[in-house]
């Protein structure tokens, strides 16, 4: 009886020993064990580590294509980790940026797909840094959008982590850029000073409709076409930014409205506030045509889809009415009504 016993337990713990050898071997090969589907092996095998991924920018004058790109880098992983250039390593190698690290440190970290930021980040991925980052910040990728970054010596900023097979590529947002943006507002100025004097219309249908429209080039006499907005909004790219989740029941929901328009620090930190006042905060964004109506012709510098995307990134913002009027109508009163607010407060 011991015998068999002895037997039973010996061949018993071989048996166990062959199982865990064989669930340790698939395991480490990334395979899933017998009996287990693929889709809860990598459920399962993500609870251990979430994977965490890694970008960095400049993130100067920012906008919504800046928010698209954490938005895909973020989906990438389970963590996303976002350094900020330093203001220095930004002078180094494009020139001064426009906004100061503190006020790109306060956008980076307002959008609802960051979830950890890194100031003073390197310009470049060095050696170290990536250590740094694999070491210390546990990051499993490090991602950037499929636009060349070239440094002042002409070599890629990122051939450290793509020798290293670390690297991960996302789409770039067309039709947008700080240079862009830039290029929008000095138009908007020439513009603003031909009209003055020549009673010219404002840059401001350019904005809002991408159309081409013709302006005295100064002294020469000659008329050059300008295409400033190439923005083609999509019911596609609204539902990604948006969060898709309506208030509960018994919520206080906080209603303000604005221009939004070149969405700043201090944008983000009246949301900010204002989420603070209760538990859902809807955003009403005016149209083109109340901006310029209210502020100037030469306004807005953001189309209406343009702003209400930034305004959407923000992690403080739940909803967003696009096109919202520039007084509380009955219709807006219909519009909120069909959240089923209970509690309203105006900010």
């Amino acid at each position: 009886m011991n015998k068999i016993s002895s037997t039973s337990l010996i061949g018993g713990a071989v048996v166990v020993a062959m199982a865990v050898g064989l669930y340790l071997g698939v395991a480490k090969r990334g395979l899933p064990p017998e009996g287990l589907g693929m889709g809860l092996w990598r459920k399962i095998k993500r609870k251990k580590k979430p994977l965490r991924v890694y970008m960095d920018g400049c993130f100067d004058m920012m906008h919504y294509g800046h928010c698209n790109a954490l938005r895909q880098a973020r989906a990438v992983g389970d963590q996303l980790v976002v350094g900020v250039v330093s203001d220095a390593e930004i002078i180094a190698n494009k020139g001064p940026p426009v906004t100061p690290m503190h006020e790109r440190m306060i956008m980076v970290k307002a959008v609802k797909w960051v979830d950890e930021v890194i100031s003073d980040a390197p310009y470049a991925i060095t050696e170290d840094f990536m250590k740094k980052l694999f070491d210390e910040y546990k990051m499993d990728y490090i991602i950037h959008g499929d636009d060349p970054c070239v440094l002042p010596d002409g070599t890629d900023a990122y051939a450290v982590a793509k020798k290293a097979g670390r690297f991960k590529q996302i789409k770039r947002t067309e039709g947008i850029s700080s240079t862009d943006i830039v290029g929008r507002m000095l138009l908007c100025v020439r513009e603003r000073s031909v009209s003055d004097s020549h009673n010219h219309s404002s840059l401001q249908r350019q904005f809002s409709h991408g159309h081409s429209q013709k302006l005295e080039d100064g002294g020469s006499g000659s008329r050059s076409g300008t295409r400033v907005s190439h923005f083609l909004p999509t019911s596609r790219r609204i539902v990604q930014f948006s969060n898709g989740k309506g208030p509960g029941p018994n919520a206080h929901i906080v209603y303000i409205d604005g221009a939004f328009d070149l969405f700043h620090a201090g944008h983000v930190e009246i949301l900010r506030v204002a989420r603070e006042l209760g538990d859902f905060l809807l955003v009403g964004t005016h149209n083109d045509q109340t901006i310029s109506a209210k502020r100037g012709t030469h306004r807005p510098i953001m189309n209406l889809h343009e702003r209400s995307l930034s305004v959407l990134a923000c992690r403080y913002v739940d909803e967003v009415i696009i096109g919202a009027p520039w007084e509380v109508s009955k219709d807006m009163v219909s519009t909120i009504l069909w959240f089923n607010l209970l509690r309203l407060i105006f900010f």
